[in-house]
């Protein structure tokens, strides 16, 4: 895999990864758009993880609050942060439950043209119609087990490409009347468990020594760049929505999906 190919997965997973726009959806764009041949999963996760850590830099006081928490809640004392950890792991039960079945079942979504014109452009307006209808009157603090549950099951949506886990985790989250910065934290640290999940299920292949060496240095490689890019992404994105709407998420959602999906019925 040459240097810009790397370079090019690691940009565009990073800047896109905790933006409501897919990650997933642009980085299978990259072969079926420049013919380069197929990243395959294994980088996919690494550019993930990369993206992984910046959350942990960025959210570090959400992160060690939850933590404290826990602690203070095996010591049978409740926390706000306890609770915090408990809604994380309710959201996240359901994608987790229906990954292990597509697993089992030996199922997979296709990475099409097609299907990703559809999720882009559906996604999009899903985000407007939540953006537009929903209230902004809770934060993090007012967040319940059914609130938590329902962003779950809003979450099994992003495991067709071009939905968008954070796309579908906000949606939900201003379905139910949270501010736009408190959806995008909380879907925020919903990634955490997701991608840690992928990454340690796909990085088995590199532990056991399977993996060819240069693919290991590929994957470090497009691991760290896509943390640097994330980084940037989230702290831009985070101060955009104390002051402003998904709109232009939206517009973009909705040239892109309308794009794909020309090219797919065009071929």
């Amino acid at each position: 895999m040459i240097s810009l190919h790397l370079a090019v997965l690691a940009v565009i997973q990073g800047i896109t990864e905790f933006l409501p726009v897919s990650s997933s959806g642009h980085l299978v764009l990259v072969p079926l758009l420049t013919g380069w041949q197929d990243q395959g999963l294994i980088v996919d996760v690494a550019v993930h993880v990369g993206s992984l850590g910046a959350v942990v830099i960025y959210f570090w006081r959400d992160i060690w609050g939850m933590v404290t928490g826990l602690g203070w809640m095996l010591r049978g004392r409740r926390s706000p942060s306890a609770a915090l950890v408990f809604y994380v792991i309710v959201a996240t039960l359901p994608l987790v439950g229906a990954g292990v079945a597509l697993e089992y079942y030996g199922l997979e979504a296709p990475r099409t043209l097609e299907l990703l014109g559809w999720t882009t452009l559906g996604g999009g307006i899903l985000l407007y119609i939540s953006d537009k209808t929903g209230m902004t009157v809770r934060r993090m603090d007012h967040m319940s087990l059914g609130v938590a549950l329902m962003i779950g099951l809003f979450q099994i949506a992003s495991i067709l490409p071009g939905m968008s886990r954070s796309g579908v985790t906000m949606t939900a989250a201003r379905f139910c009347g949270f501010e736009r910065p408190d959806a995008a934290r909380f879907s925020m640290l919903l990634s955490i468990p997701a991608i840690l999940g992928a990454g340690l299920l796909k990085g088995r292949t590199l532990l056991d020594g399977s993996a060819p060496p240069e693919l290991t240095y590929d994957v470090l490689v497009a691991a760290g760049l896509a943390f640097v890019t994330a980084l940037i992404a989230i702290a831009i994105m985070m101060s955009w929505l104390r002051r402003a709407t998904f709109t232009p998420f939206v517009i973009y959602r909705l040239i892109l999906g309308g794009a794909l999906l020309a090219l797919a019925y065009q071929a």
